[in-house]
């Protein structure tokens, strides 16, 4: 379900948008069992080529109970690459992303 406008949160730098205040709420008492892994960018982008590109949320993996998100259109969904050599591609991911967020 797409969030609303009016019922955000910035977190991390990343700014999240909820659906109700509920949900919202949830998020602010355990942000780390919520938050998708890589600030909600395509992980499989992250890991092969350390760029920040757009997801699909409907095409997710969640894996060690974090959510991975990725990229799926134009006859390219990306989880199924990742699935390919997952091991590789996260642990590159893992890296990539510190250039961008030093948490």
């Amino acid at each position: 379900m797409k969030g609303k406008k009016e019922i955000l949160v910035s977190y991390q730098g990343v700014i999240y948008k909820f659906s109700s205040n509920e949900n919202k709420n949830a998020f602010l008492k355990s942000p780390s069992k919520y938050e998708p892994q890589y600030g909600g960018w395509c992980a499989y982008a992250m890991g092969s080529s350390g760029e920040k590109v757009e997801i699909n949320p409907e095409t997710f993996k969640i894996i060690d109970g974090k959510l991975y998100l990725f990229y799926n259109a134009y006859f390219n969904n990306t989880l199924k690459s990742w699935n390919k050599d997952e091991s590789d591609l996260k642990s590159k991911a893992d890296n990539n992303w510190k250039k961008f967020y030093k948490g």
